[in-house]
């Protein structure tokens, strides 16, 4: 199965191994304590075409795929089929396969023990990976093998091996499996070892090897497009992936991506891809982050990771300049986790985190991978613009919570399934600076929108769909609460502090949404 978000595909529970690639500095070792040198470029023969090859391209990748081949294999997955895949007709067989044929059972699936009512179906799904161990320790994708009740590897030589998992990150979606099979005690099998010594420049050489749409060892081959993509909305906001343009697609999931030298440089993880197949556009999680979290799974079967208790958002360039704090940027803290490492050590809403422990951070995603290399217990010195000047606040730091459990309160389904009613509209007035008409919160607002009782500020009862209020998605049941860090319980109040922002010489404000009673940061042009 694929997830889709914004023309991404990234793998989902059943592993239909989404395409992917990747890229980052990675040594090849074939089982030996050395890496291995560059492989020689084989000669041209009789009949080659006349064209010179680019600057740097090799003859032919023949010679890096007969080394670094053997170390990918095929990982074969079966897991209990969801109940998204059997209602949808038409999946593609190449990522879930029902067992049995033509919609029948497998013998013993169709029924329960007593012959009477259907046992929960099967569903297989393929994706790739690579040893990393002569052991037989295999990196791969999360999202390959999140749901197994049976791994099977495929070795390039046709030997089918069990494997068992090891360990498993959703925060990178990386996970270790290691072959456990009998048939292959004392076995050395040939790896590769991470490696970050050498990495490639954008428009380098890289050839994937991985198993496309279930068909085996397969290589195809392109250059680095870019590094340091952030798909936060769409993945990981763990992962800085690289970007490249060989051909990448469902199975690819775990593989890895080499340089012309036969390093090493990512593990393949996702595609864009309007259509559902590659157009080019392929992820890969970085070398150094695929190492360091195959370490702490071996070691421990699980990423602990650095933790202070806050909901952020990015504080963008039109943000900043609502507030007058030109060039600054950072994360804007919305609220903090009650009795959080954050609440406990003085952070408040509102505050603009541009630093952490002196690293300057532009970003949500850039404060959360600088957080999250903090041991449990370690200080974090933030540094905070509060009000308008900076200051630092050091925090202890927490255990992050596994991402499924960090995601619970983010249900925003009404809880009895049921249509929301229009409320009579409380007595409102319009702001036309900011294209919103705006009311008291009476009590059956409270109930028909569910706002806590301990909110304050104004209800939005209506907006002016083409001001930048509309634009920006503000609507109807929205809780305007503060205006430029300064709360507001009256529309006197909101035409003050964009009178002030106007004499300022600024030309929008920052104002604080409470929507189902999470808080948003929306940057507002002030209309003419």
């Amino acid at each position: 199965m694929t997830a889709r978000k914004s023309g991404f595909i990234v793998g989902a529970v059943a592993g239909a191994g989404v395409a992917c690639a990747a890229l980052a500095g990675v040594g090849m070792r074939m089982g030996t304590a050395g890496a291995a040198e560059a492989p020689a470029v084989r000669a041209a023969v009789a009949g080659a075409p006349a064209f010179a090859p680019p600057p740097g391209a090799p003859l032919s990748f023949a010679d890096i795929f007969e080394k670094v081949s053997p170390a990918v294999v095929q990982i074969n997955v079966t897991s209990k089929a969801s109940p998204q895949a059997l209602r949808i007709p038409g999946l593609e067989g190449f990522d879930i396969v029902p067992r049995g044929q033509k919609g029948k059972p497998a013998p013993g699936q169709g029924q329960d023990d007593d012959g009477d009512s259907p046992a929960t179906p099967k569903q297989q799904s393929a994706g790739s990976g690579f040893f990393i161990s002569a052991d037989g320790y295999i990196v791969t994708n999360n999202h390959v093998v999140a749901d197994a009740d049976d791994i099977q590897v495929v070795m390039k030589d046709g030997r089918e091996l069990k494997a068992t998992l090891v360990g498993r990150d959703e925060g990178t979606d990386l996970a270790v499996i290691k072959v456990v099979d009998p048939k292959a005690k004392g076995a050395d099998f040939p790896y590769v070892n991470f490696e970050n010594q050498a990495k490639p420049r954008v428009g380098d050489w890289v050839i994937t090897i991985g198993n496309p749409f279930g068909l085996g060892g397969t290589a195809t081959a392109g250059i680095i497009s870019a590094y340091n993509r952030d798909l936060q909305d769409v993945t990981s906001s763990f992962v800085n992936y690289i970007q490249i343009d060989a051909p990448i697609n469902r199975g690819n999931s775990g593989g890895p991506s080499f340089d012309i030298y036969g390093r090493v440089i990512g593990v393949n993880s996702a595609i864009y891809s309007p259509s559902g197949g590659s157009v080019g556009i392929g992820f890969a999680i970085p070398a150094d982050i695929a190492e360091a979290t195959a370490k702490q799974l071996i070691s421990s079967g699980k990423v602990v990771r650095g933790y202070i208790g806050v909901t952020i958002q990015d504080f963008s360039a039109e943000s900043a300049e609502a507030l007058g704090l030109k060039d600054v940027k950072g994360a804007i803290v919305a609220e903090l986790v009650p009795g959080g490492p954050a609440a406990k050590s003085g952070l408040l809403p509102d505050d603009i985190l541009t630093a952490v422990n002196g690293t300057p951070v532009a970003n949500r995603s850039e404060l959360t991978r600088e957080v999250a290399k903090a041991r449990p217990g370690e200080t974090i010195r933030m540094t905070v613009i509060r009000d308008g000047k900076p200051r630092t606040v050091d925090v202890k730091s927490g255990t992050r919570p596994a991402e499924n459990a960090l995601g619970l309160n983010d249900d925003d389904q009404d809880q009895d399934g049921g249509t929301t009613p229009t409320p009579d509209k409380p007595a409102s007035q319009r702001v036309d600076s900011l294209g919103l008409t705006l009311g008291a919160i009476d009590p059956a607002s409270r109930q028909t929108y569910k706002i806590d009782s301990e909110i304050k500020g104004l209800l939005v009862t209506g907006v002016k769909g083409d001001s930048d209020a509309g634009e920006k998605g503000l609507a109807k049941g929205d809780v305007l609460s503060n205006i430029n860090g300064a709360p507001v319980t009256n529309v006197a109040e909101v035409n003050a502090a964009v009178a002030n922002a106007k004499k300022a010489g600024r030309t929008s404000v920052l104002v604080k949404i409470i929507r189902q009673n999470r808080p948003v940061f929306v940057p507002l042009k002030i209309a003419p």
